[in-house]
């Protein structure tokens, strides 16, 4: 029997991604998680979410 996977989810609920960008643009990440006692981390996953849920549809 075969199951169904849903595309739509990974196996594991996160999953690596590397990205490089500008030392300054790093250094306004840290402050502003340090500002804000949150993780470097949480601050990029708030930024593109926000940025995702902001762009219109079909782009």
């Amino acid at each position: 029997m075969t199951q169904d996977i849903n595309t739509n989810e990974c196996a594991d609920p996160t999953q690596n991604f590397t990205v490089e960008l500008p030392c300054r643009m790093v250094e306004r990440i840290e402050r502003y998680a340090g500002e804000n006692e949150t993780s470097v981390d949480s601050v990029l996953i708030e930024a593109v979410d926000a940025f995702l849920r902001t762009r219109k549809q079909g782009l």
